[in-house]
């Protein structure tokens, strides 16, 4: 090859970055991604840029030589969002010193940030997928903007999966860019697809060697193109085994970076060096990573768990600290989690004082403070601490006999509180783990469960003379029930706090729903960390009264501001909203008519088969552990918490698996459909309706070429007189409450909450496992979809399933419809309570659409001219339909 033809690569921020041979392998930070990173997407959607940009100075400071930027949600302006990060980085040198990767599904967000961005910038990413078209034209822009380009091994008919496809797609895709285009070839990044190993799965076998050797194919035939990936893919079927994950990640890289990859993503805390992996160790990880044996992933399977080993601060392992005095050891026991031994030093201190209730008020209580400081000072997270309250119930409840038999006086609580989801409502994860957390600080709890009514909640308050009270909810009509019990209290003259809680709520609708309602304290606990801290400002009689004013003070504040910043927003009628619908050239769009119409229930699935579609990031934010699974497991703050508690849900979910704990059923029903009435559609059996289902249409004015999306654009016109199809389902894992239950009863909260926490992740990996046989059996328009199960939670796929209760379809109302479409209270035992919340809690419901142009979309703001329609169009009355249709705060 001619040394003249050699090109190298050359990014820049402020500084350039030229990536030669001599260079070190190129990380890229990715916690700049609202799909990477939880802590960013919030700071994302509160508009909190001065702390999200703090992330970005981390990832620089912390070695990132490129930063990966991604405003991807549903919730947030991709667009605008991605402008004003990248100008706001522009005014940092500490950041924007290195060069941007900008990326983006959508190129309108590639685009807006092409044409800001500071420096030459890497756009990730680009393929095939959609054909050579659409390639060539994305590509020509981004050559005229100058940048470079991330190429992902992606053509028409799918992801490459080997080794000949990985070279196959490359080739084409660089004689396109480079001839075609005129793209320089030094600018061309492949990401070749890093696949998981030693899966058990014989096609996997060779899922690193071929990346491996595809990599060292483009690198000699490929001038100046670069290679890139994920690294903690390969390692996924050991997760939680850290000592292999990272042996794993260090050899794949020794043989990847030999061979020419240069760029990728890599958490560097989950690398071993090479040369300090013990021989056994390393050979059984080599023979899995270059596929040298038969039974190389058995050998490694069973190897693995032999290493294992002993963490170093595995205290119930080791038994240094059973020589410490008694009160340090019971503190140990309670900061740890550890209660093997909880019975016998509780004895001891008992014989060691005058009464048994020294035991909880003095030994006991001075362990849980400093759990709480601990807690408080982001040292302990939230699993531990509800290990923490397991030990302490167990005390507690061997030293109660005594307590009782001595006819003394009961340990005096820090403060009575009330917890209760409301009515309508049935989830109380989030409610459990708060009460937990509270108990664990001397507060005792009143809980009233889920579906509270608000007259029950006000007895009991009265009854029990509480001190404040906790309301939950997931789903949107639970903040109307909010509101109602706030004007109740305020009528009845109640003083107490009032706590508000769950997912459905916030600090908007707080301030300027609820707290304008009641006169005394209001106050928003967005997660459990922040309960014992509020708790204590509003009963401390030193302090109450000031925070109490600066509290309603902060709250009108915010309530001013938010409600005029809902002012510059612009609507228009349903009228013109309809005018400016999103359109389908119905007559060249693919129509396919599934295989089996009809209903179809599903009882005898195995929980085994839904494992695989299991997403775990949404199982750690219920624990208050936020971050993207699995580089959650090897976080620097959160990591080794997050990895024991993945592996404490390895061990209940295996036992649930093995004696069927928990039974899922299903029902799902796919239908001859076509739109009526511009936002109706009509779902039909051999031609004639059998229902219609009712949706709602965007009313947000935007720029002209914008349109307002309704889920009814999806289905083809009856006037096109074209047959189109529509699905339906419901999905609900049965056994959770009693599975929860039967832990209360042993006082272990920390397994009752693990229960109800993976069972709701059953739930919506049957979702997923289900969509994905519609897709590719029942219907069948997607026959040869080859997905990851990464790929599947981003939903790269054709198709949608939107819920009724979410963004494109906020009203609950439309699951009354599907209910009776598919018969689903007496096919399979789900119902809807009169909120229409799902019971089991552990459900997910709603449509499919398969058109290939079918998008998720959030409505925002129902204007009233939509809800008089709406109401005529079900045949209910206004008040029915506003309660239904105007709960959601955040779109005012």
């Amino acid at each position: 090859m001619e040394s003249e033809c050699i090109k190298y690569m050359k990014l820049s921020g402020l500084e350039p970055l030229i990536i030669t041979p001599e260079s070190n392998f190129i990380n890229v930070g990715e916690r700049t991604n609202v799909a990477g990173s939880r802590k960013f997407l919030r700071l994302i959607k509160e508009e909190q840029f001065d702390e999200a940009l703090a992330i970005a100075r981390h990832q620089v400071d912390g070695g990132a030589q490129i930063i990966d930027i991604n405003m991807d949600d549903g919730l947030i302006d991709g667009k605008e969002a991605m402008v004003r990060f990248l100008n706001l980085i522009a005014a940092e040198p500490d950041i924007c010193r290195v060069p941007i990767m900008i990326d983006s599904s959508k190129w309108e967000i590639i685009e807006a940030g092409l044409q800001v961005v500071q420096g030459k910038c890497v756009v990730n990413s680009i393929s095939l997928k959609e054909g050579e078209e659409k390639f060539i034209w994305e590509a020509t822009q981004i050559k005229r903007y100058g940048a470079a380009v991330i190429v992902m091994a992606f053509d028409e008919i799918g992801q490459a999966d080997n080794y000949q496809r990985r070279i196959e797609i490359a080739e084409r895709s660089y004689k396109i860019l480079v001839d075609k285009v005129g793209f320089p070839s030094e600018d061309i990044i492949f990401d070749l697809n890093i696949f998981p190993v030693a899966t058990g799965m014989e096609e996997h076998r060779k899922n690193a060697i071929d990346f491996i050797e595809a990599t060292r194919w483009v690198r000699q035939n490929l001038q100046n193109a670069s290679v890139s990936g994920g690294v903690s893919n390969v390692s996924f079927s050991f997760r939680g085994n850290n000592t292999v994950r990272e042996a794993m990640h260090s050899v794949f890289l020794f043989y990847a970076i030999q061979a020419g990859m240069n760029i990728g993503i890599v958490n560097p805390t989950m690398l071993e060096v090479y040369d300090d992996i013990p021989k056994d160790l390393l050979e059984h990880i080599e023979d899995v990573i270059l596929d040298r044996r038969d039974d190389a992933t058995e050998r490694l399977l069973d190897f693995a768990e032999t290493v294992k080993g002993i963490k170093k601060n595995d205290s119930t392992k080791n038994l240094e600290w059973r020589s410490l005095p008694l009160q340090e050891r019971i503190t140990h026991a309670l900061v740890k989690g550890i209660d093997t031994f909880i019975i016998e030093d509780s004895e001891e201190a008992r014989l060691s004082v005058a009464r048994p209730l020294h035991v909880i008020e003095g030994h006991l209580m001075t362990g849980m403070n400093v759990v709480g400081d601990l807690f408080g000072a982001g040292k302990m997270f939230l699993p531990q601490v509800v290990k923490s309250a397991r030990v302490m119930k167990k005390a507690v409840g061997y030293l109660n006999p005594f307590i009782e038999a001595e006819k003394g006086e009961k340990q005096k609580a820090l403060g009575k509180i009330l917890m209760a989801t409301v009515k309508g409502d049935v989830h109380d994860i989030g409610k459990n783990i708060v009460s937990v957390v509270l108990g664990c600080n001397n507060y005792q709890i009143v809980d009233l469960g889920v579906m509270v009514p608000p007259e029950k909640i006000i007895e009991a308050a009265k009854r029990e003379n509480v001190d404040a009270i906790g309301l939950s909810g997931l789903i949107t009509p639970s903040l109307d029930e909010m509101v109602y019990l706030a004007k109740e209290m305020e009528r009845q003259n109640f003083e107490v706090p009032l706590l508000i809680g769950g997912a459905t709520t916030s600090k908007a609708h707080t301030a300027v729903k609820i707290d304008t309602q009641y006169k005394n304290a209001v106050v928003h606990v967005n997660d459990a960390s922040r309960a014992v801290t509020v708790v204590g400002d509003l009963l401390n009689e030193n302090t109450k009264n000031e925070y109490v004013a600066n509290l309603k003070k902060n709250y009108e504040e915010f309530r001013e501001k938010f409600l005029k910043r809902g002012k510059t927003k612009t609507y228009i009628s349903i009228e013109e909203a309809r005018k400016r619908k999103f359109k389908i050239d119905w007559k060249t769009s693919t129509i396919k008519k599934p295989k089996e119409l009809g209903i179809q229930t599903l009882q005898q699935i195995s929980l085994k088969e839904l494992i695989p579609y299991i997403d775990w990031s949404p199982f750690f934010r219920s624990w208050d552990l936020h971050g993207k699974f699995p580089d959650i497991l090897t976080d620097e703050l959160v990591g080794e918490q997050a990895t024991s508690l993945y592996e404490d849900a390895q061990i209940m979910l295996q036992e649930i698996v093995t004696k069927q704990l928990l039974k899922p059923k299903g029902i799902f029903g796919l239908f001859e459909a076509n739109t009526i009435n511009d936002d109706d559609i009509s779902i039909q059996k051999k031609g004639k309706e059998i229902t219609i289902f009712r949706t709602l249409r965007q009313q947000l004015k935007k720029r002209d070429d914008k349109p307002s999306f309704a889920l009814a654009d999806f289905i083809a016109p009856k006037t096109t007189n074209r047959t189109d199809y529509m699905g339906a389902f419901c999905t609900a894992i049965f056994g959770a409450d009693e599975l929860a239950n039967r832990y209360k009863a042993q006082e272990d909260d920390y397994n009752a909450i693990m229960a109800q926490a993976l069972a709701d992740r059953f739930a919506e990996a049957f979702a997923e496992y289900l969509h994905h046989r519609i897709r590719t059996k029942h219907w069948g328009y997607a026959i040869n979809e080859n997905l990851t199960n990464e790929d599947l939670i981003k939903e790269n796929y054709k198709g949608i399933r939107p819920a009724p209760g979410y963004p494109a379809c906020p009203d609950h109302l439309e699951k009354e419809t599907i209910w009776q479409l598919l018969n689903v209270k007496e096919s399979i035992g789900v119902t809807l309570t009169e909120s229409l919340a799902m019971w089991p809690a552990a459900a997910v419901s709603g449509y499919y659409f398969a058109n290939e142009q079918a998008k998720y979309f959030g409505l925002g703001k129902i204007m009233d001219d939509q809800v008089e329609n709406f109401a005529k169009r079900k045949n209910i009355s206004l008040d029915k339909a506003r309660k239904w249709l105007h709960p959601n705060i955040t779109d005012n």
